[in-house]
């Protein structure tokens, strides 16, 4: 571990001394857990992360652990195992008592019979299906419960992941994905862009719904940039 190359980097974020000592700790205890494997810091997996925090991190300590571990991960520019501890912290999809999970079957353009599989499964609202669809090993396992072929999982888990998004609901969430974009790509495209996008699609393919305002173009990809990773590619 580079101790000091990683207080150097913390201090010019202005993280506090308390911060920076929880981040070491938890970094040298995922060392220790690496040498124990007979591997380092730099030749760590997203599998030996998975591994550790699944057999060797107490439940109630996760999210603080990945949240220390996810500052070391970018100090080395590891965007992989940085993805990963920010899945893993944020892998719980936490729901407000206030708010109702939003409802597969109210999503555009979806098969009823899909839909009602994946309800037999357990599998009804946005946060059910980003649960078990997260990561490509999970969502492979649910095509072959379900026996749905692995594009319609997919599908259904980037219209969930979308949805995620205040104000993308149902026909919105569609439009998005028909036209192209995911979570990741509206944090990169402009307000601009998004418009132009959406309205081509909208005249081109009749789609049974208008583009976004200009405002709400900026409102979506500026709560798609606050959003976490919860959904491994």
């Amino acid at each position: 571990m580079d101790e000091n190359g990683f207080i150097s980097f913390m201090k010019k974020q202005r993280k506090t001394e308390n911060t920076i000592r929880a981040c070491i700790e938890g970094t040298k205890e995922f060392e220790a857990y690496l040498n124990s494997l007979g591997q380092s810091l730099d030749t760590a997996t997203t599998q030996n992360l998975e591994t550790f925090t699944q057999d060797h991190v107490d439940k109630k300590r996760i999210s603080k652990f990945m949240w220390t571990l996810s500052y070391y991960f970018e100090f080395i520019d590891d965007k992989a195992l940085l993805k990963t501890a920010n899945r893993i912290r944020f892998g719980k999809i936490k729901v407000t008592r206030s708010q109702r999970p939003f409802k597969l079957k109210e999503f555009r353009g979806l098969q009823p019979d899909h839909v009602a599989i994946l309800a037999n499964l357990g599998i009804g609202d946005i946060t059910e299906m980003l649960e078990v669809g997260k990561t490509p090993e999970l969502r492979q396992k649910l095509a072959e419960r379900s026996r749905l072929e692995i594009n319609v999982i997919e599908e259904f888990v980037k219209l969930s992941d979308l949805a995620r998004i205040p104000g993308v609901k149902g026909i919105r969430a569609r439009l998005y994905h028909d036209s192209g974009f995911d979570i990741e790509k509206l944090r990169k495209v402009t307000p601009d862009e998004l418009l132009r996008v959406t309205r081509d699609f909208v005249d081109k393919t009749s789609f049974d719904g208008i583009a976004p305002l200009p405002k709400e173009a900026q409102h979506t990809i500026d709560s798609a940039k606050k959003l976490p990773d919860v959904v491994e590619w």
